[in-house]
């Protein structure tokens, strides 16, 4: 790519994130944020799929769909793939989701 200013700009922030997430205690606060936020998007989904209750299969299958082709995805991958921090803040927002979705359940007695 040509050395543009907006290239540069882009360059820069990201090599300053970079700098700033390699401090081991901003990566787990991250990583902890991921798994908040999927627990609440986990009971945000089952609350409102709740509503309607006619769709409760389907959206459970979608989810199960979703959530286990991340999975093969993210371990059929090399293993360096794994230490990056996106997989890693994807895997920790599919544990949120995926606790919150067990906790509904036991919630409802099922």
């Amino acid at each position: 790519m040509q050395n543009t200013r907006l290239n540069t700009i882009v360059d820069t922030l990201l090599n300053r994130l970079e700098q700033w997430l390699r401090n081991p205690w901003r990566r787990t606060s991250l990583l902890v944020i991921s798994v908040l936020l999927g627990f609440f998007s986990g009971e945000f989904i089952a609350s409102v799929a709740g509503q309607k209750a006619n769709l409760d299969v389907t959206m459970a299958a979608t989810f199960l769909a979703i959530t286990e082709s991340y999975t093969w995805f993210l371990y059929r991958s090399n293993r360096q793939m794994g230490q990056m921090l996106l997989p890693q803040l994807l895997n920790c927002l599919k544990l949120g989701f995926m606790y919150s979705m067990y906790l509904e359940a036991f919630k409802l007695a099922s």
